[in-house]
């Protein structure tokens, strides 16, 4: 257990210095305080014998920590306020148990992230839940090993317990209904390679072209940087305009995400080109207000934000029992394909039908 000396030797600071820290009863600098209250964090310093009494209590508190509150959703990148969804998975995975969930909002800010983890603990919480508005890699202060922590929709280096969506399952599911319905030329518009959906949905896509025995075609696939406010839409216009005009033109566009697939859309009409008549369109999110209300209404997949949330609260009960503390694997979820009619199944031609007109009219 880590002692006010090794805070100490850690910030650099006298242990006086961290004594006053912990208790308030002297002057102390903001930059060091800071210091103090990082090494403190970097040690999983709990702060006196007393404390730690009061967190071997069941305070029946959970805190979770979320910019669902106060973020503005960004419709562009990922669609219908997914860590708001996550939040009430969470809630509802947790309400049974009869723990209270204490909820705090980032407010946007990465570097409020230490403070609200500190207020956390300082409440007793028996667990903490961090979501992310998309999935990514995220950095968070040490907590207490006695204090589990449980990322939803994020994962870290360190091999914290995360909840994340199989992005690579679901694009291939996608894909695969899609060849399923006769096509063989999908392309594919994908988010910028640099995020983990992007990197991910790409190898989807190609693990369903290989086990279709389909080969890969690099000119169908392009990452599409659609969020820059003038160059993005120019970008996607130039991409699907430099497909159809190949020697083999794709009969599906598949789309990063719905918001994407949404601009498609437009794209294709401006071009002249019927829809699904001569090139369908799949999403990704299953944004409803989008995939319902667009004309065709849009082939889409589940990004499961609420069943993300609730494996998330279940794999946090597991480990406050106790449970699974050594299992490192991050828990992947999937959702269903929706399959509507911006693609066009590809009829083959029925050989006993025709077969049966022959012989009649000899």
């Amino acid at each position: 257990m880590s002692t006010i000396y090794d805070v100490a030797r850690l910030a650099g600071v006298s242990p006086k210095t961290v004594s006053r820290v912990l208790n308030g009863d002297g002057p102390v600098g903001d930059k060091t305080r800071e210091t103090v209250e990082a090494a403190m964090r970097d040690l999983g310093y709990v702060r006196s014998n007393a404390a730690r009494m009061m967190r071997a209590q069941k305070s029946g508190i959970v805190g979770l920590i979320t910019g669902a509150i106060s973020t503005k959703n960004q419709i562009s990148t990922q669609q219908g306020l997914p860590d708001l969804y996550i939040v009430q998975g969470i809630q509802r995975a947790l309400e049974s148990s009869g723990m209270t969930v204490m909820i705090a909002d980032t407010a946007g800010r990465k570097d409020r992230v230490p403070h609200l983890i500190d207020t956390f603990l300082s409440h007793r919480v028996e667990g903490l839940i961090y979501v992310a508005e998309y999935h990514q890699e995220v950095k968070l202060p040490k907590v207490p090993e006695d204090t589990p922590l449980v990322l939803a929709n994020c994962y870290d280096a360190a091999g914290t317990p995360a909840v994340l969506p199989d992005d690579r399952r679901l694009q291939a599911d996608m894909v695969r209904r899609v060849l399923a319905a006769g096509h063989k030329r999908v392309a594919y518009l994908s988010l910028r390679p640099e995020m983990a959906a992007g990197r991910l949905r790409t190898l989807g896509y190609r693990d369903a072209l290989a086990e279709a025995g389909i080969a890969y075609d690099p000119l169908l696939l392009t990452h599409v940087d659609f969020d820059q406010a003038e160059a993005g839409p120019q970008l996607l216009w130039d991409s699907i305009d430099r497909m159809l005009r190949l020697d083999m033109p794709p009969t599906v566009l598949c789309c990063g995400n719905d918001q994407m697939a949404m601009m498609v859309y437009g794209i294709l009409r401006s071009m002249g080109r019927k829809m699904p008549e001569e090139v369908g369109v799949a999403g990704f999110d299953n944004y409803r207000a989008i995939a319902e209300t667009l004309y065709p209404p849009l082939t889409t997949v589940d990004l499961p934000y609420n069943a993300i949330g609730a494996r998330a609260g279940e794999r946090l009960l597991a480990l406050i029992s106790g449970e699974g503390r050594d299992d490192t694997a991050p828990v992947l979820v999937a959702g269903p394909v929706h399959w509507r009619a911006s693609i066009q199944e590809v009829r083959k031609p029925n050989l006993v039908t025709f077969k049966t007109l022959r012989e009649e009219k000899g």
